[in-house]
């Protein structure tokens, strides 16, 4: 199911893929602000965010790394909006300076960061355990 025939019931169960559950998520504990870069198996968490982003009035875009969509969703945490950046693993390590810098001044409203991992390597060149 989409995550835009999703957002239209108010109860009930839903089938949704991993991914668009995280995207239904975030609708509903209110994100205004969603940055991501893309990168399986991350995507479809903002692709899903994109599809209702003008239907909710959030701010959604593919930024240009994982650095600036950090950058972004923790620029926009500081400034009291609930924000959320998406990323694989390995993207992770590029946004590695925000991320270590944001937990010295901190937000005044929440931040998710997604880190999807990918065992097994089947979309990335290397694997690790971001937990």
């Amino acid at each position: 199911m989409s995550l835009i025939k999703s957002i239209n019931k108010s109860s009930g169960y839903e089938f949704l893929l991993g991914n668009e559950a995280i995207a239904r998520g975030a609708l509903e504990a209110g994100v205004a602000v969603a940055a991501a870069y893309p990168g399986t198996p991350s995507t479809e968490i903002v692709e899903s965010l994109a599809q209702v982003a003008k239907h909710v009035g959030i701010h959604v875009e593919w930024s240009v790394n994982e650095k600036v969509a950090l950058e972004v969703a923790y620029s926009a945490a500081t400034a009291g909006a609930r924000s959320l950046a998406a990323m694989k693993h390995v993207g992770l390590n590029v946004a590695a300076d925000p991320l270590f810098s944001s937990a010295y001044t901190g937000v005044e409203e929440s931040l998710v960061i997604v880190s999807a991992d990918d065992p097994g390597m089947w979309s990335s060149q290397n694997e690790q355990d971001n937990r």
